[in-house]
């Protein structure tokens, strides 16, 4: 899915239900489930602001943490022959497998962003 809106980092989907005329959506990247409907588009991005708003409200009156969507970390598995690989590649440009993969990450989305927008 590539068209998300947006609101205080938090990114929400949108459908539209053709039968039942409505539109709606959720949260994305999060594992609380936050989902909103409304019977307009312009409707359907405020209700994803009370959305995010509501949850923030809460999370603040229960002294809990909020979600956040993307942390700066995450579990990849690859096998161990490319791990092992990327591990070699990595020793032998002189830097971490950490910074290896960040790197690597980094050049492709950056690549697929200049497609985007060509």
């Amino acid at each position: 899915m590539s068209d998300l809106m947006q609101y205080k980092g938090y990114s929400g989907s949108y459908h539209l239900d053709d039968e039942e005329g409505i539109f709606f959506g959720k949260v994305e990247h999060i594992k609380a489930l936050l989902s909103y409907e409304a019977t307009s588009a312009k409707k359907l991005h405020q209700a994803f602001v009370e959305a995010i708003d509501d949850y923030l409200l809460m999370c603040e009156q229960e002294g809990i943490e909020p979600e956040k969507p993307f942390k700066g970390s995450f579990n990849v598995r690859v096998g161990p022959e490319l791990h092992k690989e990327s591990a070699l590649i990595a020793n032998n440009l002189g830097v971490s497998l950490n910074q290896f993969i960040r790197d690597t990450l980094k050049s492709v989305c950056e690549r697929q962003s200049r497609r985007r927008h060509v």
